[in-house]
């Protein structure tokens, strides 16, 4: 069963977990949405749907043909994101009456941990760093890879639309920008007068925005300085559906940990380490497309 991280926070009797988890999900929509599921095993083996089985109308007495789906087999790998957060002995007992600087500085690394997430989420790719995971830009290929133009081009409602249906057995679950493209959407809604883009509060009070249903999130690691053909000040937004056939986390038993590692031999100070063993794998293609090119 895939458990966001939301749920997984309700779980857990360690407050300063819970204390991180929360940390972690407050200002990201990706990690407040997107489901992870637990394994056991440095990685998952999983069939990728390549090509749908055919049926056809047959005639008393024909001969019926055969069709089986094909698939694909990959396998994707836990990749071990953390680090150490060190707190001097001296200062939390000086200044405990000020603040808990435990608490403070683990807090601070669980920023940084996400931080790391939503970068590798977009821009992730094995080829360059062996240590990392796939992001949805490498993911996003073939027919689910759209373009504004071969030098980019403004966005428009109805290439928003086109990056919306190709995400296929529904809805996407998420459409994913930078705040340049946000803007420009809100513009756009603004001038079309339609009302397809409107507003209102997540389980944690914030204000989400509506695009014809979809929620829109907001990533600041996609780039609005990408590359596309003589241009480039262009950007990609991202649609998925997230879940059990789409796009999941992967996780080892446990999810997210915090690890008091303890008082250090060579100075004066305890050491949490806060880790994460994580991964991304996509079921099915056509549960992700992007649309590049995207210009202001």
């Amino acid at each position: 069963m895939a458990l966001t991280l939301t749920e997984a926070a309700k779980l857990s009797n360690d407050v300063l977990l819970q204390g991180v988890i929360e940390t972690v999900i407050k200002d990201s929509p990706v990690l407040q949405t997107l489901p992870f599921i637990e394994i056991v095993g440095n990685g998952l083996t999983y069939n990728r749907e390549k090509a749908a089985p055919t049926v056809s109308f047959y005639s008393v007495g024909d001969t019926w043909a055969e069709s089986t789906p094909t698939f694909t087999q990959l396998t994707a790998t836990l990749s071990i994101l953390g680090g150490d957060a060190d707190v001097d002995n001296y200062l939390a007992t000086t200044r405990s009456n000020i603040q808990d600087l435990e608490v403070a500085v683990v807090q601070l690394k669980a920023r940084a941990i996400q931080h790391k997430f939503e970068d590798t989420f977009i821009n992730g790719n094995t080829d360059t760093n062996d240590d990392s995971f796939d992001g949805l830009d490498v993911l996003a290929t073939g027919d689910q890879a759209l373009t504004m133009g071969q030098d980019g081009g403004t966005l428009t409602l109805d290439k928003l639309d086109e990056l919306i249906d190709s995400v296929k057995g529904g809805k996407p679950e998420m459409l994913l920008m930078s705040r340049r493209s946000r803007r420009k959407l809100n513009s756009l809604a603004r001038a079309s007068g339609s009302g397809v883009v409107v507003s209102d509060r997540d389980e944690f009070g914030q204000m989400v925005q509506y695009y014809d249903g979809i929620p829109v999130g907001v990533n600041d690691w996609i780039s609005d300085a990408q590359t596309v053909g003589n241009s480039a000040d262009c950007s990609t937004i991202f649609a998925y559906q997230a879940g059990e056939g789409g796009l999941v986390g992967l996780t080892s038993p446990g999810g997210l940990q915090v690890e008091r590692v303890g008082n250090l031999e060579t100075k004066d100070a305890r050491r949490t380490r806060v880790k994460w063993y994580v991964s991304l794998a996509l079921f099915n293609t056509a549960k992700l497309a992007k649309l590049t090119g995207v210009r202001d």
